[in-house]
This record gives structure tokens, sequence and C-alpha cells, in this order.
């Protein structure tokens, strides 16, 4: 277990010579790390080629599951929209790939503006609403839906720097970093049409947000997890990673009840088998004790010359307990969610 600082007054991820500043490093509660400097020249270069910037968001019906990506790193956009029929196991998607990013524009920092991918075939907008919350526009072949991932009043979400120092005992000259923002248990509302039939998406939806603004190295690995619903009448929100994290002094953990965050700063245990990746996956350490029961797996591979990935992401229903700040035991079980393993060279 390690302490974490934590952010309270607006900093920015970078310095003017566009490595991480130190001042950044930290989490937060609520969105204050200006990002604007990932993909802007600093310090009299640009520093093309590693600087990666998206939005994904991840939304759970009790019919449907949809993923939806923006996503830019330099010298390609990558979009995707993906979606699930619970009930039939019938898959829609499309995922395109454009060279130098054409066609893609995400705002310099969380909340700053709108993101957009637009390509053959697909068109996306992710527009932030203020209080309100987020609202998701897109459209692809059989596929076009309009979500709002709905922000209660309080609600906190997890944001944290990690710098990859590898080897040193200094924060300063440090250029590869990551800044992520976790938005859990977002109450989710809206349609779905499929092969032009409206659908509303039904009360008890939840919706998932993965921001990420950083310079990456070229190979990472790394778990990520998330779960949302209403345990005993309290909105419960589950977020945890591991690998990429590991010896950084950071972790991306954390628990929301009710739209309060508590911070887990302990690198937490993960057991799951990559030989048979539908076994349970446990999560656990001295204040976790998590177990997923997965229903769908959803594989994804890419190789494209520098770009290529390995996506393994397991919907299913969580059970256990963490410990809040408090020290209460709180328990997760019966609220739905994923966890990955993810091999990136990008």
């Amino acid at each position: 277990m390690q302490p974490e600082r934590e952010i309270t007054t607006p900093v920015s991820l970078t310095g003017p010579d566009g490595d991480l500043n130190p001042g950044a490093l930290g989490f937060t509660r609520t969105q204050l790390h200006d990002t604007s400097g990932v993909g802007a020249r600093q310090g009299g270069r640009r520093r093309w080629g590693r600087n990666k910037r998206w939005e994904y968001w991840n939304v759970i019906t009790q019919r449907h599951i949809l993923a939806v990506t923006v996503s830019h790193v330099d010298y390609i956009a990558l979009h995707a929209v993906w979606l699930l029929d619970r009930e039939t196991g019938e898959v829609i998607q499309k995922e395109i790939m454009v060279p130098f990013g054409i066609g893609a524009s995400l705002p310099g920092s969380l909340g700053s503006g709108t993101a957009t991918g637009r390509a053959p075939g697909l068109d996306l907008q992710i527009e932030e609403l203020g209080e309100e919350g987020t609202r998701l526009v897109g459209s692809i072949a059989r596929l076009s839906f309009d979500v709002t991932a709905r922000r209660p009043a309080g609600h906190e979400a997890m944001g944290v720097v990690v710098p990859w120092r590898r080897g040193t005992s200094s924060d300063q000259g440090i250029s590869r970093f990551q800044y992520t923002v976790k938005d859990v248990a977002r109450p989710a509302e809206g349609v779905l049409v499929i092969d032009g039939t409206r659908q509303e998406i039904p009360q008890g939806s939840w919706a998932v947000l993965d921001h990420g603004r950083g310079r990456w190295p070229y190979r990472v690995h790394w778990n990520w997890a998330a779960g949302s619903g209403t345990v005993e009448g309290r909105r419960i929100g589950l977020q945890l990673g591991s690998k990429w994290t590991d010896g950084s002094g950071a972790t991306e953990n954390a628990l929301v009840v009710d739209g309060k965050l508590s911070k887990i700063s302990e690198e937490l245990h993960w057991d799951y088998d990559p030989a048979d990746w539908m076994r349970l996956w446990r999560v656990t350490g001295q204040r976790a004790d998590l177990t997923l029961t997965p229903f769908h797996r959803k594989h994804g591979h890419t190789n494209a010359l520098v770009l290529a990935s390995r996506t393994d992401q397991l919907f299913g229903t969580w059970s256990g307990w963490v410990l809040d700040d408090q020290g209460e035991k709180v328990d997760v079980d019966g609220i739905e969610g994923f966890a990955e393993d993810v091999l990136n060279r990008w």
C-alpha cells in the first residue's frame, strides 16, 4: 500500500519543455488537469509519434452492450463501434483506421470540447453537456444511437497521472506518462436504432468512460476492469487496473458509492487464465476481494505494420467486497461490467 497525493487545484499535465510536470502527479476526484500540451508543440518541438489521445465509452443495458471509441495516436486515428445483443449473441461492429488522424478531433482536456470521429461508413460525436452529462451520438451500417450518460449531482470520477520512470529516482525529465479518467456508474438513457427498429435504453443502464491523454512507450500490457450497478439501494461503481501502473507509484483503483470516490492506493493481485478466458477472474488485496463471472468474451486483434494489438475483454457479473475510505466493507454482488487483458504495440 502506497500513499498517493490528492490534487485539488487546476494543474497542467506538461511543463514548458513538454515533459511531465511533476506538480501534475497525483489523483483527482474531478477534472483538474489541463492536458492540452499532449500533441501540441512544446519546447520548440511537437514530439510527434508518441502522443495518445482517446475517448472510450461502454454502455451496458439489460439487452445490449455498446462500446464507442474515438482516438488519435499521431500517425493514425482508430475509431470503433461495437454492439452485442445479449439475448441472441449477435454482434454489429465497425472498426476503421485513418492515416494521420484525418477526420478525428479530440478536445485538449476533458470537458473542453466535443470529440468527433468521421470516416467512410462511420460518424461519431461525443459532446459534453456540462453538469447534465455526456451525449454519445453515432452511426454505422445497421446501427445508430443517441445515448446520454447522466452526471448525478456531486458525482466524482477518478483521475490519475501515471509516470513511466523506471530506474530513476527523480520526477524531472519524464517524457512518457499517461493521464486517465475512469468514470464509472454513470446512469445511461437514450435510444438505439438497430436495422431500423427503435429501442429505448431502459432505466438501470450504466455508462463507463475511459478518457486518456499521454505519451506512451511503444509496447504496453495492461489490465482494466470496471463495474456499475445498484446494491442495497446504493449506486456502486468499481474501477480497477494493473500491469501498466505497476511500480509507478500510482494506481487506477477506486470505488464509487453514491457518487463518492474512495481511492485505493494498493497494487491489487489479478488471477485469471489466458488459456481459458471464461474462467473466473479474481482481483484481491487488503482492501478488495472480488470475482468476475464472465458471460461473454470479446476478442480483438489488429496488425497494421507499426500498430498491433490483442484485446480480450470479458463481460460478466461481479461479486465480493471493497473497503471504502472509512473502512466499511462495501458489497458489490450483482453489479455488471468487464475485465480485460490488452497488449498493444503502438
